[in-house]
């Protein structure tokens, strides 16, 4: 009887122990700030350290993107600006990009 997935033990190890870290990370940061005393200042920096890596990651990615790419990013610029929302600026940028490339794809 033929498997229609083959296990590559390490990269199964590789998996667990990623999900491992992340679990513990994320358990670890819950239990560190339960004992840390929230100051307005603190609060803001945590608030707003989202949104930094997400900035982050968008100018990596921008700085080697194609046209659709950087028309999607300004129409997400432009839809934050005017409905601040963030989702939603994604979202529109997400699709104005997806369907640039869907018209000029050969």
């Amino acid at each position: 009887m033929s498997s229609f997935v083959a296990f590559d033990s390490i990269a199964v190890i590789a998996i667990a122990g990623m999900a491992l870290a992340t679990l513990l990370t994320r358990v670890g940061g819950f239990w560190l700030m339960s004992y840390v005393t929230l100051s307005p200042r603190l609060e803001r920096f945590l608030r707003h350290t989202a949104g930094g890596v997400l900035v982050a990651i968008v100018v990596a990615a921008a700085m080697k993107g194609d046209p659709a790419m950087w028309a999607g990013l300004a129409a997400a610029i432009a839809a934050m600006l005017l409905l601040r929302k963030s989702m939603t600026a994604i979202l529109i940028g997400m699709a104005l990009a997806i369907g640039i490339r869907f018209l000029i794809a050969p």
